[in-house]
C-alpha cells in the first residue's frame, strides 16, 4: 500500500525553493570543474559546424578532428603569445609609467585641491595604486602554466564533445523519451545558441583587430594585448564595452597627455557603437530572446556562480535556462519574465514564440 503526502502549495513552493537553492550552492562549489566543461561545451557548439562541413567535404571524421584541434591550438597560442609578450613588456616599462603617473596624479590633486577638494593629493594615488597594478600584471605571468594546462583540459573536452555529438541526439531520446515537441525545441535552441556563439565570436574578433589597429595608428603601447582584451571583454554583455577601454585610457594618459586618452575614448565608443549597435543586431536579429534586465541580472548571478566563464557565457546560458523553465506549464511565467518585451496582442505567448 503507498503512502501519498500531499502539500500545500506554500509548502510545496518551499520545498522546490530549497532544492533550487541546494543545487545553486552544489554548483558553486563545483565551479572549478564546471567552468571548463561549461567553456568546452559551447566552444563545441562553434566547432560543430566546421566538423560537419569537413565531414560533407569528405574528410575523416578523425581528421576534421585533427583539423579543428590544430586550429584551436593555433588560435590559443597566438593568443598566448600576444599577452605574455604584451604583459612583460608592460612589466618591464612599468617604472617609467609610475613616475609619470604620480607626477600627473600630482597635477590633478592639486587642481582639484585648487577647486575646494581637500586632500585630494593623498587620495588620487591610493585610488589607483601602482603596487596594484603590478600585482595584477605578476599574478597573470605567474599563473600562465596554469592557464595553459586548464586550455589544454577544455581543448580534450571539446574533443570528447565532437566525438559524441553524433549520438547524443539518440542517447537523449532514448534515455529521456523525449516527444517531437522537446526534440524540436532543443534543437531550435542549439541552432539559435550556435548562432548566436559564431556571430558574437567574428563581431568580437573584429572589434579587437579595430581596436589593436587604432591603438597601434595612433601610438599607445602594447596595442595587441588591448585588441586580446576587447576580443574577449566583448562576450561580457553590458558592461564589457565599458571595461575594456579603461586600461587604454589610462594608459594613455600616463604615457601621452589627456587628449591622447579623450581620442582613445572616443575610438573604443566609435568602434563599440558601429559594431555593437549597428552591425551585430542586423546580422544576430533577435538574438535569443533575453529582456536587458534579464541580460544584467544573469551577468551577476552566472559570474557569482561560475566566474569569468559564468560573465563570458552569461547570455547564452540564460538562454539555456529559458528554454527549460518554458518547457513545464508550471515555470513558465518565469520564463515569460526573463523573455523579451512581448506584444500587446499576444499576452500569453511563450519566449520561444517571441
Amino acid at each position: 500500500m503507498s503512502l501519498q503526502v500531499q502539500f500545500s502549495p506554500p509548502a510545496r513552493g518551499l520545498i522546490i525553493a530549497g532544492a533550487v537553492a541546494l543545487v545553486i550552492t552544489l554548483m558553486h562549489m563545483a565551479a572549478p570543474i564546471l567552468s571548463p566543461l561549461l567553456l568546452a561545451t559551447f566552444v563545441a557548439i562553434v566547432a560543430t559546424p566546421v566538423l560537419r562541413w569537413l565531414r560533407r567535404a569528405g574528410v575523416p571524421k578523425w581528421g576534421a578532428l585533427a583539423v579543428i584541434i590544430f586550429i584551436l591550438l593555433d588560435v590559443g597560442s597566438l593568443f598566448a603569445l600576444l599577452t605574455t609578450g604584451a604583459f612583460e613588456g608592460f612589466r618591464d616599462s612599468f617604472p617609467t609609467y609610475q613616475e609619470r603617473f604620480m607626477l600627473l596624479s600630482q597635477q590633478v590633486g592639486g587642481l582639484l585641491e585648487s577647486a575646494g577638494m581637500s586632500h585630494s593629493q593623498e587620495a588620487i594615488p591610493d585610488l589607483l595604486d601602482p603596487k596594484k597594478v603590478m600585482g595584477v600584471v605578476r599574478m597573470v605571468l605567474s599563473n600562465a602554466s596554469g592557464i595553459f594546462a586548464t586550455g589544454l583540459l577544455v581543448l580534450l573536452a571539446v574533443v570528447f564533445i565532437l566525438l559524441e555529438a553524433p549520438s547524443l541526439r539518440t542517447k537523449l531520446h532514448a534515455a529521456f523519451h523525449l516527444s517531437a515537441d522537446a526534440e524540436a525545441r532543443i534543437s531550435q535552441l542549439l541552432a539559435r545558441i550556435n548562432r548566436y556563439m559564431q556571430i558574437k565570436t567574428l563581431t568580437s574578433a573584429a572589434t579587437g583587430l579595430c581596436i589593436w589597429l587604432f591603438l597601434w595608428a595612433i601610438g599607445i603601447d602594447f596595442a595587441p594585448l588591448w585588441g586580446v582584451i576587447a576580443f574577449l571583454l566583448n562576450f561580457v554583455p553590458v558592461v564589457g564595452n565599458v571595461v575594456m577601454m579603461i586600461p587604454a585610457v589610462l594608459l594613455a594618459l600616463v604615457q601621452a597627455d589627456l587628449a591622447t586618452a579623450l581620442l582613445v575614448a572616443a575610438g573604443y565608443l566609435v568602434v563599440n557603437t558601429v559594431i555593437g549597435n549597428v552591425i551585430e543586431p542586423r546580422v544576430m536579429g533577435k538574438g535569443l530572446g533575453i529582456s536587458t534586465l534579464a541580460v544584467f541580472i544573469a551577468l551577476l548571478f552566472w559570474g557569482w556562480l561560475f566566474g569569468l566563464v559564468g560573465m563570458f557565457l552569461a547570455v547564452p546560458l540564460t538562454a539555456a535556462l529559458i528554454a527549460a523553465l518554458d518547457a513545464s506549464p508550471q515555470t513558465r511565467p518565469l520564463a515569460i519574465m526573463l523573455g523579451p518585451e512581448l506584444k500587446k496582442s499576444t499576452p500569453n505567448a511563450s519566449p520561444s514564440d517571441a
